[in-house]
């Protein structure tokens, strides 16, 4: 790379700074961050153990954030001085060293982009992710149990934490439905392009003839929503029915009826909890899981009577197949909204899904845009 194609990256660079700090706005984060820490100095502030967790949590996330806004801002003013030393200096090291820099900021801004477009109001939420097997009996819950680990192993890399609410397995192999709550900064952000229909064609192993199978798994995406946000329940539009537990969670779960399944009669919404040990706790668990489920659906009814108001055609999306992971004759996942793909069909199922995150975030800015 030459002195003039150096000093072309390097205003791209700044552009593409500058253009990003618009977006990330490093003073508003200092002035919420000063906000929590406030709140943090409160004597009372443990007093919640809950909401003391979660304001810990937003406060160390948005500190580090502001810390690599400005490791970045520095790196990016660095780069200048870099470049009069090549101007002054024919070394040939230096340069290798400053096209490394160049490369290594290009990655940063490229991620710091990503991150920059979950601003959507509910996108710094804990995701509730729901997996339900389609038709085609033992493969397709087979499949489920598969997705259900590539969210799990995806959720780990990231440092998340998981809480396995509902699970129904099913007689022969894998799960007919299973509810886990992913817990972390971002993580409805980061998963609400996951939502539909997940394509498996593979040869099935239950399969004796060794043909070649296709099945179906649905995805659910929802936030879970504040205490603060209220959602109005009416009891006599509950059905509360009580079940004994299975799947892993201790002796416990199967002696007593303290799994919780609730069904909104009105809506049909259906929601199940059977992690916790006493009735009592599932109860409660599954009336949030209902509540952040009735909260979305009222956001999807008023987003489709917009698009009536705007003369747009009506786009629904929910249930519709997403993406595509084949197995055999040859392997290949495939996003079918962005047309992002991929060839390493095993890293993806080891939970390797944020080149398939990035590009629905990418894809979802720009039809914003358009």
């Amino acid at each position: 790379m030459i002195l003039e194609e150096i000093k072309t990256k390097q205003e791209e660079i700044i552009e593409k700074w500058n253009n990003l700090k618009d977006i990330l706005k490093p003073e508003k984060l200092q002035e919420e961050i000063k906000v929590l820490d406030s709140q943090m100095a409160d004597p009372n502030f443990w007093n919640d153990p809950k909401k003391a967790q979660e304001i810990s949590s937003k406060r160390n996330y948005l500190g580090e954030k502001l810390e690599e806004i400005l490791k970045i801002d520095k790196k990016v003013k660095d780069l200048q001085d870099y470049i009069q030393l090549l101007e002054m200096e024919k070394d040939e090291s230096l340069y290798t060293e400053v096209e490394k820099e160049i490369n290594h900021l290009e990655k940063e801004l490229e991620r710091l982009e990503i991150s920059s477009l979950l601003s959507d109001e509910m996108d710094s939420k804990n995701a509730i992710l729901t997996l339900q097997a389609g038709s085609g009996g033992v493969e397709a819950c087979d499949w489920t149990q598969m997705l259900m680990r590539m969210y799990l192993r995806w959720a780990e890399g990231k440092g998340f934490q998981v809480e396995i609410v509902d699970y129904q397995p099913d007689d022969v192999a894998g799960i007919k439905s299973a509810t886990i709550i992913i817990k972390g900064p971002f993580a409805y952000g980061y998963l609400k392009g996951e939502q539909g229909v997940h394509r498996l064609v593979r040869i099935s192993p239950f399969d004796a003839n060794k043909r070649r199978h296709t099945s179906f798994a649905a995805v659910s995406v929802i936030p879970e929503i504040d205490e603060e946000i209220k959602v109005e329940i009416n009891e006599e539009d509950l059905r509360i029915d009580t079940f004994r537990a299975s799947g892993a969670g201790g002796q416990h779960v199967n002696k007593t009826d303290s799994a919780v399944r609730i069904t909104h009669i009105p809506t049909g919404i259906v929601v199940a909890c059977q992690s916790e040990r006493s009735q009592l706790q599932n109860k409660l668990k599954a009336l949030n899981m209902l509540k952040a489920k009735l909260y979305q659906l009222e956001l999807q009814k008023q987003k489709e009577k917009q698009k009536e108001l705007e003369g747009e055609k009506k786009d629904i999306t929910w249930g519709n197949q997403i993406r595509s992971y084949v197995f055999q004759p040859y392997q290949m996942v495939k996003d079918l909204r962005t047309g992002y793909e991929v060839g390493n069909v095993e890293a993806v199922m080891d939970g390797d899904i944020d080149g398939f995150i990035e590009s629905y975030l990418k894809w979802k800015a720009k039809e914003k845009n358009d």
